[in-house]
């Protein structure tokens, strides 16, 4: 745990090293409720794919104003290149860090009303001139998670690998789908 209640996951290759060494996170990745950690699971599950340090933390916009805004002030400072900020219902959290830092923000539109994520989507897209939100679709933060990879792959090029076998495998499975599909229907 950091000093911003933030969980920090060392990579796996941190993790192999022999020595003890300290691999501080390029993402953090927030969530405005420990009930959207669910749906937030497959954006850190990439972060690990892509072997990226990343921290979390449970972060609300609304109850605790001061912790988002002491969060999005020390960001930089603590080494963060990308924020990947998650929020349902009113979904103000990726807002208010994007006013606060320079840092890029990726938001996560939850859907965790009867709105169906809706209006968390509004709230996150809807943004004033000068604080843009980069903003996936609703539960789509495995793609937030592809998203700051890129963003972070400007200055990395094994991390660009890494991508690049990812956009390979996506159209090696669409090319086999295709041939699967077309056999079935007895198309040449």
């Amino acid at each position: 745990m950091d000093s911003h209640g933030a969980d920090t996951a060392r990579t796996p290759k941190a993790r192999r090293t022999s020595q003890v060494r300290s691999v501080a996170p390029a993402v953090a990745v927030v969530m405005g409720s420990d009930s959207d950690l669910p749906k937030m699971q497959g954006c850190i599950d990439a972060l690990r794919e892509f072997d990226l340090a990343f921290e979390v933390a449970v972060i609300s916009a609304h109850r605790s104003p001061d912790l988002a805004h002491q969060f999005a002030r020390d960001a930089e400072g603590r080494g963060l290149r990308v924020i990947i900020a998650a929020a349902g219902g009113a979904a103000h959290l990726a807002g208010v860090i994007a006013s606060l830092t320079t840092l890029p923000v990726i938001g996560v539109p939850i859907a965790s009303s009867p709105l169906a994520g809706v209006d968390a989507l509004y709230s996150t897209v809807q943004m004033p001139p000068g604080v843009p939100v980069a903003t996936v679709g609703i539960d789509a933060s495995r793609n937030a998670a592809i998203l700051a990879a890129q963003i972070l792959a400007d200055r990395d090029n094994g991390l660009r690998g890494r991508l690049r076998t990812l956009k390979d495998s996506m159209a090696d499975a669409v090319t086999a789908s295709n041939a699967t599909v077309r056999q079935k229907l007895g198309l040449k």
